[in-house]
C-alpha cells in the first residue's frame, strides 16, 4: 500500500511541475514548482524507507509531502492564502521522517 501511495504521489507532483512549468504564472507558478519538487523528492524517499522496510518513517515522508504540496497546489489554484498556515505541518512531518529513518538505521 506504501509503494502504490508514495508512486501515486509521484506521478501528481510530476503533474503538478509540469502544469507549473506551461500553465501557470507568478506566485502560482513557484507554489506548484516548490509543492511539486517536495512532494516528489518525499515520493521516492517513502520507496526508499519501504526498500529499508521502514514504514513508519515511509508513511510519514508521503503524508508530509502530500499535506506541504497539497496546500501550495490549492493557493495555486485559487485556495485561500490562510492554506499556506497549514504547509509548515507537512513540513514538520516530513523531518519527522528523516529523523524517525536516521534513528532507524543508527548503528
Amino acid at each position: 500500500m506504501l509503494g502504490t501511495i508514495a508512486a501515486l504521489s509521484g506521478a501528481l507532483a510530476v503533474i503538478a511541475g509540469a502544469f507549473g512549468a506551461h500553465g501557470a504564472h507568478g506566485e502560482a507558478q513557484e507554489w506548484l514548482r516548490t509543492g511539486g519538487q517536495y512532494q516528489l523528492v518525499h515520493a521516492v524517499a517513502a520507496l526508499v524507507a519501504l526498500r529499508l522496510e521502514a514504514r513508519g518513517p515511509g508513511w510519514l515522508f508521503v503524508a508530509g509531502g502530500a499535506v506541504f504540496a497539497l496546500t501550495l497546489y490549492a493557493m495555486a489554484l485559487g485556495a485561500p492564502r490562510w492554506f499556506g498556515a497549514i504547509t509548515p505541518i507537512g513540513g514538520a512531518l516530513m523531518i519527522g521522517g528523516w529523523l524517525w529513518l536516521a534513528w532507524t538505521l543508527r548503528p
